[in-house]
């Protein structure tokens, strides 16, 4: 992994995971269900100020969006794993295009939104495309959940050869202790900053 702070911020993107209305908002499909925490509410607000910032250094704001493709009737196509593990789940929840869809208000709209079926950002997805047409090679990476999508994604950069830096309050699980643990396994693959220190680092002059 190279040091973040020698990347070069034209050739960064932040990248937000699952930052979503229906994983966030009180109207979307897990506010209406009551699955909701506190860590996971508070990040939108903790990472705006870094898309703000990296957009004046030149790079870019992508946000990965986890999708339920609707059959003909409507009707999502769910993983048998994910219905078993979110039952409230149904139709129009996660639709493309929808409210629950959107990224939240804190953050819209971000630069380019990856429609993500599963929990990684690169799989089956026009992350790399995206990456490679505007010249990204390195990937500032927050979002939910910590031990899900986060970790999935950071993972699937690891083995395509491209650094990341995994912002450490900047991501959140539903249970603390599942993050921190997460947070441990990944420091092999991946480099950890606070919110602050990598607005401090976006922030420093050329």
């Amino acid at each position: 992994m190279s040091e973040p702070r020698t990347w070069d911020h034209r050739r960064t993107a932040l990248l937000t995971i699952d930052l979503q209305n229906d994983f966030i908002h009180p109207a979307g499909a897990y506010g209406r269900a009551g699955q909701r925490a506190d860590s996971i509410a508070d990040l939108p607000g903790r990472i705006a100020p870094l898309a703000r910032a990296i957009r004046k250094r030149g790079g870019h704001y992508i946000s990965a969006q986890f999708t339920l493709v609707p059959d003909a009737s409507g009707a999502p196509l769910i993983a048998p794993h994910l219905k078993k593990l979110r039952p409230f789940l149904g139709k129009g929840d996660f639709a493309p295009g929808s409210f629950g869809n959107t990224l939240v208000d804190e953050l819209y709209p971000a630069d380019f939104v990856i429609e993500k079926v599963a929990y990684s950002a690169f799989y089956q997805t026009r992350l790399e495309f995206i990456m490679r047409a505007v010249g990204i090679d390195t990937l500032i990476v927050g979002g939910i959940v910590t031990n899900g999508g986060v970790a999935s994604t950071l993972r699937d950069a690891h083995l395509r050869n491209i650094d990341t830096v995994l912002l450490t309050d900047g991501s959140a699980a539903f249970d603390s202790e599942v993050h921190d643990a997460t947070l441990l396994s990944l420091a092999t693959v991946t480099g950890q900053m606070t919110c602050v220190e990598a607005l401090d680092w976006l922030e420093q002059a050329s």
